[in-house]
């Protein structure tokens, strides 16, 4: 058992004891079944338990305690309990859960310990356990972490397996046989013998009054008939006919619309506007400042709002962090990589510092990664009715309960006395597990008399004032035995916290610099066997706030990690793809999807005169994803032609939507590699809006082939583990290529540009 390791989930177990869950059992399939008050039935419908509500027709409704953020988890949490029940999938549907500690999200918290999703260790088991029951103590009902099906893996399809006993029983009990003489299929209960049948629908009402067994099993793998086969998307249908509603889109009576602008410097505040000029506008009812930072104009229409506001002049006071620019904030980082302070060690084995310094053959590099904004498609905004002393809060959110927690803190009252609406989102890439938008609407519909208001504000301030991916630096140094392999490898990370920066959002009071995961995730789980081997934490404070980005610290450490040992192998004069499986001979899924990944390329086959490929593999949230992309450079831009993914994601709930997945995330990280760069000057962030933030265009997509390694091991996530891998694939293509080694983010060749078509 390691020190830091005894220490760090040693402090988990610790917080339990103090949270009073430690010494209680994980939640369970069964704990969290629920009952029906939890999910209450309106009108026709019967609830069965938390999470199955049935009409008469037959229909079957399924409590969704996550957020549809374009990912599929509605479709992907149905099919868990539809497979269950086994009823027929076309009468299925979702409605959005309300909160409740049975929809807690249980998986989230392991993201945030410092073990990897195959370490089995004693150590890494008793903190998964911790963690889970704080989660669950908490009622964390979040979407993130690409933990939706890992969490809901066991209580759903028990939910469903549950809800199918009560309907056997039901029709047992009316027709005077024994259930286990009944089969279900497609929504209808019969019996064989008998030849009687029932629908769901017939057999609603007497179901309702059925107590639910206590021993039931749910299915074994060789009897899904829903889970692993395509299956198309419930909310898709709705999305193409324009008739699906996003946050953005929310009506209520008597609706209100509020433009906002943030003082443009970090840290800065209001110091004086005309509020007299924006209420003079035709629509204005009001004008005035909140949080002292940004100052608010509400109208009868958003356009009429935002126009109003946009003709203020505003005075700021810019405050401490005027001068700030990203030329100071990287040498902040370089300054931190190459002072004496040791960090937090992450992971330690063996002596890597007496190892190189012995050394006769070393290589060392120094990667980094930008400041990087999340650009989802619809523009954050919020909508809120204080009235009568209750709040009405509709928002497109990833965090329910924080979410509910915070308006009640905001405004002043009770949490029961808040009632959230979860409305589609037109993406979050973690950018909606921030709670900001709701603490100012909250703010704002205390200033409209009782009526309803919609805040949305301008990409230009989203894009100007997010909670961004952190900028990043490692060092690297690295000894080579004869054979060219890796004897001690040394690396050392430098970026902003984002635990800390969210803390002192959200819970100021406890806000510390202590050891992040987050910020380190996919370095110190580094999978390759090298003897030697130490990876520190450097953790530096800037204005700049961070947050979740998809796939968090993976999206830059894979970066780096997977760039250095591919600069080992050229080094050692190697086959980057054998140098990588020779080291990772005992990680049989990391090898295998390298394997897949590389077959599927056509890794070591000529290829046309211009063009070359790379290779990445990197775990992160449960599964493992190996990338090869196939690139060429030239006629000013870099062109990438192909990408071949494998990805192992465990048991596969819908492949449809795991290809779909994994081909957005490979465009997301695609446009990060190639262009995503925020950047400062004066204290303010330069990029405003998609012409100066580019991201993919269809013409410069990829064909791009998913290939799903079959598995019966747990489900892991899909919704950011084909992120990492990308950068690194096409950076290790380019050397190939160019001899020129990229260590910077986005990518820029000294040979050639990023082609960026203009609008």
């Amino acid at each position: 058992m390691k020190r830091r390791g005894f220490l760090i989930a040693g402090g988990l177990v610790g917080g339990g004891v103090l949270l009073g869950v430690s010494l209680t059992r994980p939640p369970t399939a069964q704990s969290r079944l629920g009952d029906k008050t939890i999910f209450p039935a309106q009108g026709e419908q019967v609830a069965l338990n938390g999470w199955v509500k049935i009409m008469p027709d037959g229909s079957v409704i399924v409590a969704s305690p996550r957020a549809e953020m374009g990912q599929g988890v509605h479709t992907a949490l149905a099919i868990l309990v539809a497979e269950e029940m086994d009823a027929d999938w076309a009468k299925v549907s979702t409605e959005q859960a309300p909160v409740a500690q049975i929809y807690a999200n249980t998986a989230l918290l392991i993201n945030v310990i410092p073990f990897s999703a195959d370490d089995d260790s004693l150590l890494a088991r008793i903190a998964r356990r911790t963690v889970q029951k704080v989660g669950y103590a908490l009622s964390l009902q979040v979407t993130g972490g690409s933990s939706s099906v890992r969490d809901a893996w066991e209580p759903m399809r028990l939910a469903g397996a549950t809800a199918r006993a009560m309907l056997v029983d039901a029709a047992a009990q009316s027709w005077g046989v024994e259930p286990q003489t009944c089969t279900v299929r497609d929504s209808v209960v019969s019996h064989p013998p008998s030849g009687r049948k029932a629908g769901f629908g017939e057999l609603a009402a007497a179901t309702a009054k059925i107590e639910p067994r206590a021993d039931v099993q749910v299915k074994d793998p060789s009897a899904f008939r829903l889970i692993g086969k395509p299956t198309p998307r419930t909310d898709i249908p709705a999305k193409v006919k324009g008739s699906a509603e996003f946050g953005i889109d929310v009506q209520v009576e008597g609706l209100l619309f509020a433009a906002i602008r943030h003082c443009p410097v970090f840290g800065g505040k209001v110091a004086s506007f005309d509020a007299a000029k924006a209420k003079a506008s035709t629509g204005v009812s009001d004008a005035f400042v909140i949080q002292e930072q940004a100052v608010v104009v509400v109208a009868d229409r958003y356009w009429r709002a935002k126009t109003a506001l946009e003709g203020l002049a505003i005075e700021w006071h810019e405050g401490a962090h005027a001068q700030l620019d990203s030329a100071q904030i990287a040498q902040q980082l370089q300054s931190a990589l190459q002072s004496k302070d040791s960090g937090t060690g992450f992971r330690s084995q063996g002596d890597a510092d007496k190892t190189l310094s012995q050394a006769k053959r070393k290589l060392d590099a120094t990667y980094f990664a930008p400041f990087l904004a999340h650009a989802a498609m619809e523009p954050i905004n919020c909508t809120a009715l204080f009235k009568d002393g209750r709040l009405t809060v509709w928002c497109g959110t990833q965090v329910a309960s924080l979410a509910r927690w915070r308006a009640a803190k905001v405004a002043g009252i009770e949490t029961e006395q808040v009632t959230l609406h979860v409305p589609l989102l037109g993406g979050g890439f973690g950018r909606r597990l921030e709670l900001d938008m709701i603490e100012e609407a909250v703010l704002i519909a205390q200033q409209t008399q009782g009526r309803p208001v919609k805040l949305i504000w301008s990409r230009e301030e989203d894009m100007q004032h997010d909670m961004y991916r952190p900028v990043a630096m490692a060092s690297f140094a690295a000894a080579l035995d004869d054979q060219g392999l890796p004897l001690a490898w040394l690396n050392r990370v430098a970026a902003p916290s984002i635990g800390l920066s969210t803390t002192e959002r959200l819970l100021p009071s406890f806000a510390a610099d202590s050891p992040d995961k987050n910020h380190i995730e996919g370095a110190f789980d580094l999978p390759y066997a090298i003897p030697h081997l130490s990876v520190r934490q450097l953790r530096v404070k800037t204005p700049v706030p961070v947050g979740s980005w998809r796939s968090v610290g993976h999206s830059y450490n894979a970066f780096f990690t997977e760039g250095f040992i591919d600069e080992l192998a050229h080094a050692a004069g190697k086959d980057p793809f054998a140098y990588r499986r020779a080291l990772l001979a005992d990680k049989p899924r990391h090898r295998k999807v390298l394997e897949l990944a590389a077959a599927k390329a056509g890794w070591g086959q000529a290829l046309p005169p211009g063009r070359a490929r790379g290779i990445a593999v990197h775990e992160s949230f449960g599964s493992w994803c190996a990338q090869v992309a196939e690139v060429s450079l030239g006629a000013g831009h870099i062109r990438v032609h192909r990408v071949v993914c494998a990805i192992d994601c465990g048991v596969v709930v819908n492949p449809d939507t795991v290809e779909a997945q994994m081909q957005s995330a490979i465009v997301y990280g695609l446009s990060a590699a190639l262009f995503g760069e925020i950047t400062i000057k004066n204290g303010r962030v330069e990029q405003s809006n998609f012409p100066s933030y580019e991201a993919i265009r269809m013409a410069q997509m990829p064909q791009i082939e998913v290939h799903i390694l079959p598995s019966s091991a747990a489900p892991g996530g899909v919704g950011e583990p084909g992120t990492p891998p990308i950068a690194p694939a096409v950076a290790n293509a380019l050397f190939s290529l160019s001899g020129e080694r990229l260590r910077d983010l986005p990518l820029r060749p000294k040979a050639a540009a990023p082609d960026t078509p203009k609008a």
